[in-house]
């Protein structure tokens, strides 16, 4: 007789969720996670008072009401709103592209003078874009792209603009207000106490096992459940049967200032190439902190290897079609869900996982 109903591999929102629900059902949960800690990617941790985002910025947002009032449920969350600041140069610009971005860059006041400049801007991109600098140029024309997309790009992907495929930018928000909030969403906020504090409410009712190595302890600890719940790379799982399958990752270079103010903002986006990280993160003013330190995180985007923390999947033509290989194994396995980031081999906000865990978990009832 199996210990457990399920056992559910990685610790991060989609398996905290999951392993939620199935403990209201009555469902016995065990959870292991090869990192010393649980929360994935959300985990926070206190320094000097400020709730440090360890694997970069995590900003919750949803249109989803169900959702919101899920995670609400948990812990509370306060009022941020991501208004990112990009830094080119000395010059510095409001995100998302909106009537600030615009005044900043030409000096334009009304929608229509900022309208007519992008428009004059497009005509000189190509009609039939055959990489992603094109794609850029005929969607915000060049002044937009060479300043605030294309070195930001190119560091994120590791690849020249003109290497990448123009679907990768498929569009481009622009505002024609003065709108500095981010994301059109109609909630937005982060956990008072950290994400690491709901994730723990998340997992009450489950055992948990830090420091394990699912792929490396599989056939002891798939005998212990009915059921497998899957959250790590889908390739993986298979023993790279077809070949790895591609992604970024990243490298967080961390450190404590003894000064209250570092930046003025949460985030600040380095867009020029030659700097070698993409933004900066002062993890204080995600909780509008007093603080006499301040904790702040440069973010390097990295070429992954296998055993290196994989983060965005490489979506390309390429890797999506090997992925569809994979994909085609996991739809016949009788036992296992596969399930986050990684087991879909897609990229998700964190509503997005919560609300396919919901519906998963959902589903198995």
């Amino acid at each position: 007789m199996a210990q457990f109903d399920y056992l559910i591999v990685g610790a991060g929102l989609f398996g905290a969720v999951f392993a939620q629900e199935m403990h209201k059902a009555g469902k016995s949960c065990l959870v292991v996670d090869k990192r010393g800690h649980i929360g994935g990617n959300v985990y926070t941790e206190e320094v000097e008072g400020i709730q440090v985002h360890r694997y970069g910025a995590h900003i919750f947002h949803t249109s989803d009401r169900e959702v919101w009032d899920y995670v609400n449920s948990f812990v509370p969350f306060n009022r941020y709103t991501n208004s990112p600041v990009a830094r080119y140069g000395d010059e510095l610009y409001n995100l998302p592209f909106n009537m600030n971005t615009f005044y900043a860059l030409w000096g334009v006041k009304t929608p229509a003078e900022a309208k007519a400049k992008i428009e004059a801007q497009k005509a000189e991109g190509s009609s039939e874009p055959a990489n992603l600098e094109e794609q850029a140029i005929a969607l915000v024309g060049r002044d937009i792209y060479e300043k605030l997309v294309k070195g930001y790009t190119e560091k994120q992907w590791g690849r020249k603009a003109t290497e990448l495929p123009p679907f990768i930018i498929k569009r481009l928000p622009v505002r024609f207000t003065f709108d500095n909030n981010y994301f059109n969403d109609d909630f937005q906020g982060i956990p008072v106490d950290g994400y690491t504090a709901m994730i723990e409410k998340m997992l009450a009712g489950a055992e948990v096992r830090l420091n394990t190595d699912y792929l490396k302890e599989r056939e002891a600890l798939n005998g212990l459940a009915d059921r497998i719940v899957y959250t790590g790379m889908i390739d993986a799982f298979y023993d790279y049967c077809y070949g790895p399958l591609e992604y970024r990752s990243l490298r967080f270079e961390t450190e404590t200032l003894d000064m209250p103010n570092y930046q003025g903002n949460a985030v600040v986006n380095y867009t020029e190439y030659e700097i070698p990280y993409t933004r900066i993160i002062e993890h204080k003013h995600f909780a509008f902190g007093t603080q006499e330190k301040t904790v702040i995180t440069r973010e390097y985007p990295a070429t992954w290897q296998q055993g290196d923390e994989p983060y965005y999947p490489m979506n390309d033509e390429k890797n999506t079609a090997l992925y569809e290989k994979y994909r085609a194994l996991a739809d016949r396995e009788k036992n296992v869900i596969f399930g986050g980031r990684l087991g879909a081999y897609r990229y998700y906000d964190m509503h997005q996982v919560i609300r396919l865990a919901l519906d998963q978990a959902r589903a198995e009832m």
